[in-house]
């Protein structure tokens, strides 16, 4: 390989580099150097040496051509008191096995059978709406997801376990967002009053999880719920199962990442139909022509085309996993320069989805644009909210039809208006979030002919 002098970038302090610029504006920061500086940036976060790459080929050299050169950055390996050994942090060959174990969980079959769960506890949150109430539209889809990942994972509701789980997510975030932006993070073991507060956080969430995985054990009878797939499992090369605490590893990972996604995809659409009443109109005339006076069935999503593209959309211009890093396990080589070992490499799909050499009118919401041949003619990662390559999200089918049903189950009764002056200010940390929610106010629509609450249920479970 020929050595090459390092990428360009920002002048960098002694001791902290980029870090305080970096901990200001994540994202005006990684846009700044992008543009200044082209399709491969050097830079420091302390004594962290890191590059952010911003071209599609680029891109996919590491996630797809080179994966195996490649593992998760240092961030994700924080998750680990969290998180375990699951799917999101683990590596190599353990890595492997357990994608296998789970790949059959998300099969197109499988998930199509959570359709009806994802309707009804989305007809249940609706039935406490009221015309011309204001609501945190954040707030009531991460309480949403939250209920229907508990479902699907594990065949019933979290119940008084939610605010544990949301109490664990958030310390996890903050934790996260502490240690990163520091220049030399303090060990988790370390008894800090935020450190302190994160494991106690942990442990009630590790204690509900463990609690339902030896519940399930003991019963020992399958069900279709996630859980019960992957404890019944077998892997085809040895034939093993996963244990216990590899069990309440992935449903942590499933049950914490699950939810969370998929409530941001849809509380940005949201704000963004609110902002654009015209096609807030155009998605509820689809509803209208495909659905009628029904509600939404998976049997109805090739037809549910303009909705897709609005979630499509959303994804584009917040895309929830803003930012995705890797570590090179050994010397490579990167658009003409040397990447060292160790090096933290950047991808970024808010600045690739916003790159207006592969997408026109980059900063408008324009679900159309998912329509004709210029979305299939995208280079391959001008566009990656789940990820790619091997380790692209595993969820991504769930969620899609996850997002898609909730859309179009809640935009066929309701519209929304943003309450006037609430500031929307964007929270950069592991997910794409509103720091102040998104409130906005109901407004009801005509209801469809037959469609209370108990007739929609019926509905959905006939």
């Amino acid at each position: 390989m020929t050595k090459t002098r390092r990428p360009p970038g920002p002048p960098q302090r002694l001791f902290r580099g980029s870090l305080p610029e970096f901990r200001r504006n994540v994202l005006g920061y990684m846009r700044e150097c992008a543009e200044r500086y082209g399709d491969i940036v050097w830079f420091r976060l302390g004594p962290r040496e890191c590059i952010l790459i911003n071209h599609p080929d680029l891109i996919e050299t590491v996630l797809v051509k080179n994966h195996k050169n490649f593992i998760k950055h240092f961030a994700v390996r924080l998750a680990r008191p969290v998180l375990g050994n699951g799917l999101l942090t683990s590596e190599g060959d353990f890595w492997r096995r357990q994608r296998r174990l789970a790949a059959p969980a998300f099969s197109a079959e499988r998930i199509a059978e959570y359709g009806p769960d994802m309707v009804a506890a989305t007809v249940r949150m609706l039935g406490g709406w009221h015309d011309g109430e204001t609501h945190d539209i954040h707030a009531d889809m991460m309480q949403l997801t939250l209920d229907i990942v508990a479902k699907t994972l594990f065949g019933t509701d979290v119940g008084d376990a939610s605010q544990e789980v949301d109490r664990a997510l958030h310390s996890a975030l903050n934790s996260f967002a502490s240690r990163i932006n520091s220049t030399i993070p303090l060990p988790a073991w370390i008894p800090t009053p935020s450190n302190l507060r994160f494991h106690s956080a942990v442990r009630g969430l590790n204690q509900v999880v463990q609690r339902i995985v030896a519940e399930r054990r003991r019963d020992g009878r399958e069900r279709k719920d996630l859980l019960s797939l992957l404890l019944h499992a077998r892997d085809e090369d040895d034939g093993g199962q996963m244990t216990d605490a590899q069990l309440a590893d992935e449903a942590r990972t499933f049950l914490l990442a699950g939810h969370e996604t998929t409530a941001l995809s849809l509380s940005w659409s949201w704000y963004l139909l609110a902002k654009h009443p015209e096609i807030q109109a155009k998605l509820q005339a689809e509803l209208d022509r495909v659905l009628g006076d029904r509600l939404p069935q998976v049997f109805d999503l090739p037809k549910l085309k303009y909705a897709e593209q609005i979630i499509l959309e959303s994804m584009r211009l917040y895309p929830p996993a803003f930012v995705i890093g890797r570590e090179p396990l050994a010397d490579c080589e990167l658009g003409g320069y040397t990447v060292r070992a160790g090096t933290t490499v950047f991808m970024s799909p808010w600045l690739m989805h916003r790159d207006a050499r592969y997408h026109e009118r980059p900063e408008q919401f324009e679900p159309e644009r998912w329509a004709g041949e210029k979305a299939q003619a995208l280079p391959k990662m001008a566009y990656f909210p789940f990820g790619g390559g091997p380790r692209i999200c595993i969820g991504n089918t769930f969620a899609m039809m996850e997002s898609v049903l909730l859309l179009a189950t809640i935009a066929r009764q309701w519209s929304f208006k943003l309450v006037p002056n609430h500031p929307i200010e964007l929270v950069p940390l592991f997910t794409l979030r509103p720091k102040y929610g998104i409130q906005v106010v109901l407004s009801k629509r005509a209801t469809p002919k037959g469609d209370s609450p108990e007739g929609a249920l019926t509905q959905v479970v006939s």
